[in-house]
């Protein structure tokens, strides 16, 4: 295909497609769909390698978050029965994130459930930033707290904070129609903090929400735009007790285009498949890595993954290979230029969280589950077999998976 020879030439060249290339990756047919992988494919491998980085998920707060966001489950008014607790000590913190450090993640989200942290939060999450690097000096930490206030970006930066998460989640024209007690404005503006404090940026989307192509190919413009070091994909998991609990409308095709259109517009960054992998693209896993470069291992915020080592036979069964902690996730004109990702020299390593609330590049919603349905289910229902709730690692007393 002319089109797939094209968007290959222009990924070497990080050159950005046109709005019409990136929506025809979108419209292809399933008969072309290994053909859009490979093309993908070679971009990613040309930038990455076979490099696959592992995320570990610590979640500090979890629930009773006074934004509504349709998709999270630890929204106001949310019903879905997630476990509910307040802060992690530090110790309580850096124990989880040595779980996920043993599985073999070199980088470790600590998210908190919340519109934004207060001064105090901020001090609260430095301490455990602290924490976690007095028992491994060389992990990458990333937060993911909401929307900042200035200077506490800085503040993050100063404890030894690499990365900040804050996702876009849809296009600006449709935001409102997920949330309304914050705007994509002020999502914009939280990335952008975290950018300027020398704290590599990571922000991401949600497809499955009923947006549009257009929809899509918007926000992962704006992302380029804003250029994080790190684009989280999530697949939306429509969670019983959430206002999107019966949006069921991706299949592993789809979702297998979202992932190439993503790679096809930012070529040079970490493209990581984050929540719903499991559930959407099911048996079809293997293959959306030739496209991203970066997956979580372990449980989520308030559902749990698969068993860590299924992530690890998969990588190795795929002919991928686990990123090791000392070598640097992004090409070399992208730590030069002040990202990073890996390296702790101006501006530490490419972000990676997810969250939920406002923060969130995983929804609650969006959480990896652990079965799998038989087949795609048709809008309109609720389906109670997909995700198990969380109920093991951090704020409970029995171990994490990792």
């Amino acid at each position: 295909m002319d089109l797939l020879n094209t968007l290959v030439d222009k990924g070497l060249r990080r050159e950005t497609p046109t709005r019409e290339e990136a929506l025809a990756v979108l419209a292809t047919s399933d008969d072309d769909l290994l053909d859009v992988v490979a093309a993908a494919g070679k971009v990613r491998r040309h930038w990455f390698g076979r490099r696959v980085k592992l995320n570990y998920l610590v979640n500090l707060k979890s629930g009773l978050c006074p934004e509504d966001c349709s998709y999270c489950s630890q929204r106001l008014g949310s019903k879905a029965e997630i476990l509910k607790y307040t802060w992690l000590k530090p110790d309580q913190a850096s124990r989880a994130a040595a779980a996920g450090l043993a599985g073999g993640a070199k980088r470790v989200c600590l998210v908190a459930s919340g519109r934004g942290p207060t001064d105090r939060d901020v001090d609260r999450v430095s301490d455990t930033i602290k924490a976690i690097k007095e028992q491994n000096e060389a992990v990458e930490v990333c937060a993911c707290l909401g929307l900042l206030s200035d200077g506490q970006a800085e503040r993050l930066r100063e404890a030894g904070a690499d990365a900040y998460n804050h996702n876009l989640n849809t296009s600006e024209a449709t935001y409102g129609d997920i949330t309304t007690t914050h705007t994509y404005a002020d999502r914009v503006d939280t990335v952008r903090k975290a950018h300027a404090a020398g704290l590599s940026a990571c922000s991401g989307l949600i497809a499955g929400m009923g947006e549009s192509d257009e929809d899509l190919v918007d926000v992962v413009f704006s992302l380029r735009e804003l250029d994080p070091d790190s684009v989280p994909v999530n697949f939306l998991i429509p969670m019983e007790g959430t206002p999107l609990a019966k949006e069921w409308h991706l299949t592993p095709q789809r979702c297998l285009r979202i992932l190439a259109m993503t790679r096809f517009v930012c070529p040079d960054v970490e493209v990581r498949i984050a929540g719903g992998r499991e559930v959407h693209l099911r048996t079809m896993q293997p293959l959306a890595l030739h496209l991203a470069n970066s997956i979580f291992l372990g449980d989520y915020l308030t559902s749990e993954g698969q068993a860590g080592r299924t992530d690890l036979e998969m990588i190795a069964d795929a002919g991928f290979e686990v990123e090791g902690a000392g070598e640097v996730t992004l090409p070399e004109h992208r730590v030069t230029a002040g990202g990073g990702c890996g390296s702790h020299e101006g501006g530490g390593g490419c972000g990676s969280p997810a969250g939920d609330g406002v923060c969130g590049s995983v929804p609650a919603g969006a959480d990896r589950g652990s079965a799998v349905p038989a087949g795609p289910a048709g809008a309109g229902e609720i389906r109670t077999d997909l995700v198990a709730v969380r109920r093991r690692g951090a704020g409970t007393d029995l171990a994490p998976n990792a």
